[in-house]
């Protein structure tokens, strides 16, 4: 005997054109980002900068006492002149030697003797010169420089510090962030899809629409981005393979070390979607009620794994003029009569 009629909304199914967006947790990067630190030991004498400010690349950030380093230069460059002073007295013996051993004055082993003292010296010359250098960059490396441009972080030194370059903070880290880079993560499958979608995810990156990105706050970032790399492997623990997406940020609106939502647009045209509220699961399968002869029967369906959280788009189990219900599939029970609302749709 049939129970009584129950009244619940109903759909007939119909192909339509469908943009699904998902998100995926994303961390923010600046797309370089560079921790600095001393080359030198020695105390801090002058922070030239504000924690957050714009800097420039080759700008002074610190000064470190150049005292000690400025002395060694010193030390050096009288070093470079003495050896240079007893070049040319090398040069000078050696041509008074030829001239002496032409006339037969003096011996081969005087000669060379001349010889060898030269090519010492010019030896000892290149060595001094060389310390030089290295005490002129050693003097350079007291003036602490940006090799980026970015935005300066929070500062851990003082004037007055002892710093090194095994310090465990660096002295400011510089992020550039004109663009930055959103990190995230895709299901396996989820990438397969996207793969059968655009035939490889070579293709994907060249052809999917640009990207947008929901920052921490719920809100929309105002500039679209574009996924540009992909890692190679799977993560064995995850299951999970990674992308990222750069983004435009002229108005440094998205800060290095930020969290939100990359949002990417899946295209599909003459595919079947139904409301989540038309199904239910059990055992890890979806399910429909199709209203057949007025009442309920159950049918498997197959979805695609992407959704925006309302709808699904059905790849198998309905067909064009399938009618189903459309609300409150998991409060109904198999065979009972339907008494059909108005369609929704």
């Amino acid at each position: 005997m049939d129970s009584k009629p129950v009244d619940y909304p109903i759909e007939v199914i119909d192909t339509t054109n469908q943009v699904l967006r998902t998100n995926y947790a994303a961390s923010i990067t600046g797309c370089q980002t560079v921790e600095i630190r001393p080359q030198v030991d020695g105390m801090l004498t002058r922070i030239c900068i504000r924690e957050g400010d714009v800097v420039r690349k080759g700008q002074v950030l610190f000064e470190i006492d150049p005292a000690q380093f400025q002395a060694a230069y010193n030390i050096a460059q009288a070093n470079v002149h003495s050896a240079e002073a007893a070049v040319s007295t090398a040069r000078l013996v050696l041509d008074s030697n030829k001239e002496l051993y032409e006339e037969k004055v003096i011996s081969d082993f005087e000669l060379n003797t001349a010889k060898n003292e030269l090519a010492e010296a010019n030896a000892k010359l290149e060595l001094a010169n060389a310390e030089l250098e290295k005490a002129a960059t050693n003097l350079s490396y007291t003036k602490v420089k940006s090799p980026v441009n970015g935005i300066a972080s929070m500062i851990p030194y003082r004037v007055g510090a002892l710093v090194s370059s095994n310090i465990t903070n660096p002295l400011v880290t510089v992020s550039d962030d004109g663009e930055i880079y959103t990190y995230f993560s895709m299901a396996e499958n989820q990438m397969l899809e996207m793969v059968r979608q655009y035939g490889s995810l070579k293709n994907a990156l060249a052809e999917m629409a640009e990207v947008e990105f929901q920052m921490s706050n719920g809100e929309m970032y105002p500039l679209k981005g574009r996924i540009d790399a992909v890692s190679g492997t799977i993560d064995n623990s995850t299951g999970a393979i990674s992308f990222r997406a750069v983004f435009p940020n002229p108005e440094r609106l998205l800060k290095d070390g930020g969290t939100g939502s990359v949002v990417i647009p899946s295209n599909y045209e003459g595919c079947i979607v139904i409301p989540q509220s038309a199904t239910y699961e059990l055992q890890d399968k979806i399910f429909v009620y199709k209203v057949i002869d007025g009442k309920a029967n159950s049918a498997e369906i197959k979805v695609l794994p992407q959704s925006n959280g309302k709808e699904y788009v059905v790849t198998e189990g309905l067909e064009k003029g399938d009618v189903i219900v459309s609300e409150g599939a998991g409060l109904i029970k198999e065979g009972t009569v339907i008494n059909a609302k108005t369609d929704t749709k």
